[in-house]
């Protein structure tokens, strides 16, 4: 039987397929996190130079990875609902601005407990900690703009500009240990190259990157809802949710 997609568009349709699809990706998301972080804590070796500091990667490499993949989804949606004036489109970008910049700060975090042993020093002005640190300011401008517009049509909008206009400093994050010459170490994992660490090593950050990948899902479907709720609270099948005491 065919599937009507685009039923899905409309926030009412959407709001209850997102509450049956957060119990499965939640689950999945706790089941790779602890298969991950036991490969990466208790199986893969210790690197040969730099000892048992370097298993931080097993957190600080997902989380770089998803907040550039966020913020290129985020701008997507954001564009999508700037174009076409989709209220669902701009509702998906607002609910996945918070979980972005969760992870952005968790990959400078990890990146200065990583950097303090590797480097000598917590923090250095290079291009790729720069050009992360301001894809955090990115994502709190684009949750603070949308916070201080009442109106949330002119809020989605205004983000949408931001989002889109700060989607350039993606490859800039991506590219800058090849463009400049960087304190930060180079991509240990590539798709036009063979990876340059051990197997074991690979398949535990492989996991913890899906595991986030499930987590960020989950969570991004359980705030979207909530936005949907807000911005709905008006309709007739909210109310009817509220007579069914299912809110």
């Amino acid at each position: 039987m065919a599937i009507n997609w685009y039923k899905y568009a409309s926030p009412a349709s959407f709001y209850s397929l997102a509450g049956k699809m957060i119990p499965f990706f939640a689950v999945v998301a706790f089941g790779l996190l602890v298969v991950g972080l036991y490969i990466g804590f208790f199986v893969a070796p210790t690197d040969f130079q730099q000892g048992e500091a370097y298993r931080i990667i097993f957190i600080h490499v997902p989380a770089a990875w998803m907040s550039m993949f966020l913020y290129v989804v985020m701008a997507f949606w954001a564009g999508i609902g700037l174009a076409f004036n989709t209220r669902l489109s701009s509702m998906m970008a607002t609910a996945i601005a918070p979980t972005g910049a969760l992870f952005t700060f968790l990959a400078l975090w990890t990146g200065s407990l990583w950097g303090k042993p590797m480097w000598g020093t917590w923090w250095v002005w290079d291009a790729r900690l720069t050009s992360e640190l301001i894809l955090l300011f990115l994502y709190i401008g684009f949750m603070s703009l949308q916070a201080a517009i009442d109106d949330s049509r002119r809020a989605d909008k205004a983000g949408a500009i931001i989002a889109l206009v700060g989607v350039i400093n993606i490859p800039i994050i991506y590219f800058s240990v090849q463009w400049w010459n960087t304190l930060h170490q180079g991509a240990s994992v590539s798709v036009t190259q063979a990876p340059t660490m051990a197997s074991t090593m690979l398949t535990g950050m492989m996991v913890m990157v899906f595991a986030s990948w499930m987590y960020s899902i989950a969570v991004i479907l359980k705030r979207v809802r909530v936005i949907i709720l807000e911005r709905e609270s008006h309709t007739a099948w909210v109310a009817e949710l509220r007579q069914k005491g299912v809110l």
